[in-house]
Order: C-alpha cells, then structure tokens, then sequence
C-alpha cells in the first residue's frame, strides 16, 4: 500500500499544488448512481457468495458515486470515485483516487493523469494506473474517444499475487478503451465502447489471458442531472477467467456435479445516476 502511494501521490498531489492560486475559480461536481451489476472491464465485481463461492445470478446491484474537482480553467483536476463491491476477502468498497491535466490538442481534448484502485478490506488488490486518453467530438459524428491505462504498480488487481509472495509481476500490464457516443434521438445516447487487457507476461503465466470486453447500450436523459443507461456488457476468454459456483460431491476420484461461474459472463446492466 505505502509503495502505491509512492507513486501514486507525486502525481495527484503536484497538479492540486501548481493550481492553488485558482481555488476561487475551483468547481466541484459529484455523482451518485444504482447499478444492477458492476462490471470493471467486462468482469463481475461482486463474486463472493455462500461458503465463497461464486455468484452465478445476474442480478448483483451496487451503489456508486464520487466527486470531481476542477481548478478553473488551469485544465488540472482531482477526484474520488467509490463503489460497493464483493470480490476480495474482507474488503467491501472499491475507492479510486485520481488526479490529472486535462488541454486541447488541435481537434483533440487530451487527458493525462493517475488513478489508484483501494481496496481498504484487503490491499492485495491494490492498483496503479498512469493513463493517456484523446477525445474527437463531432456534432453530427458524435463522439470518440481512445484511452490508455498502464500498470505502474508490482501487481495487477491482485492477479500476480504478488502481495501473497508470488514473486510475480502485474507491472506493465495495459488497458487500450475505444468508445463511441451520439445523441440518435432527443433525449436518448447511442453508447459503445470495446477494450483490450494485455495482462503482464507474470500474470499470463498463471493462465490469465489477455481479452476483450465489450460495453454496448442506450441512455436516456430525464433531465435535472438523472439518467437511466441500459448496456450489455462482458467480455470473451470465459474459460481462462473462472471460479467454482458449485463444489459437488468428491466421489474419491474428483467432484461429481461441480459447476463454475466465469465473471466474464454478458450480463444486461441497468443504471440510475444522478449528477449533482
């Protein structure tokens, strides 16, 4: 925990430090939503069910919400997202912290900055991003936008056990985010968005694939800062990502009638958010 926040805290913390003389002009924005399953990159967030087993329904809500602080129009930023989640041991809450610099670039609106993933429950599952993303936003195109994670700290949402000893790394491992959103009617958004986990050469040694997720949906704006979006999301390489739902019976020669569950699963998401 103390060597994430090694490097993580450099980078949140300057920015806020070089904008200090803008506080006046700061705006703080929040949000808090509903979710009938969180996925993070096509995977199921709440795992953990009866004896420690894996939830097969599909029906895992989740409450969620965060705050953003923006110095003015310095173009830095910080924030704080959080997320009930049921995936570590003793850990219940997912906390991200994030800091960045946000300008244009001709066309382009960029965006670089640092995220930490929290796990207060059970810091094995601790991570560290840095992460680069550009936006092309088009009135009668829509809008796309290209996002880059990097792996800087020595595991990978605990997939290295690293922390348990391993001796292995999660380091380097990346995230590349390609997303489309437009307005098709009034009031309803078009959104889609593919993504593609390059796990780190430790952590595909273990059998963990690299894979792609998927995010395909509508939302619709009530107004007022409330919205309802619909998706289906997953991911495909289901037999490399798989926990046991059901031991069976060990007949002395395996377990007879095991099932298992794999979080990479398409699962049809509702979720309620409210900007404040």
């Amino acid at each position: 925990m103390k060597k994430l926040l090694r490097i993580a805290l450099p980078m949140l913390v300057l920015p806020t430090f070089s904008a200090l003389p803008m506080l006046a002009s700061a705006q703080l924005t929040g949000n808090v939503a509903l979710t009938t399953n969180y996925k993070f990159r096509g995977q199921d967030q709440d795992m953990i069910g009866k004896n420690d087993y894996a939830k097969t329904k599909g029906f895992k809500p989740a409450i969620q919400g965060g705050l953003d602080y923006a110095f003015g129009d310095s173009g830095f930023y910080v924030g704080n997202w959080n997320s009930s989640v049921n995936w570590l041991k003793g850990n219940s809450i997912e906390m991200d912290v994030y800091g960045g610099y946000k300008f244009k670039a001709g066309p382009l609106d960029m965006d670089v900055g640092a995220l930490s993933y929290i796990y207060p429950g059970n810091s094995s599952g601790n991570t560290t991003e840095l992460y680069v993303a550009g936006t092309y936003a088009n009135e009668s195109l829509g809008s796309f936008t290209a996002k880059y994670s990097h792996t800087v700290s020595k595991d990978y949402f605990g997939y290295a056990g690293n922390k348990a000893g391993s001796g292995l790394k999660g380091t380097n491992t990346g995230y590349l985010n390609l997303s489309y959103s437009k307005e098709i009617v009034p009031k309803v958004t078009l959104k889609a968005a593919v993504g593609y986990t390059n796990m780190s050469s430790d952590i595909r040694s273990l059998g963990y694939k690299s894979y792609v997720d998927y995010n395909v949906g509508a939302s619709y704006d009530f107004g007022n800062g409330l919205s309802l979006t619909g998706s289906v999301q997953g991911a495909n390489k289901k037999s490399s990502y798989v926990a046991v739902a059901n031991p069976g019976i060990d007949l002395g020669f395996g377990p007879f009638g095991q099932t298992t569950y794999s979080p990479n699963k398409a699962r049809f998401i509702l979720t309620l958010t409210k900007t404040l």
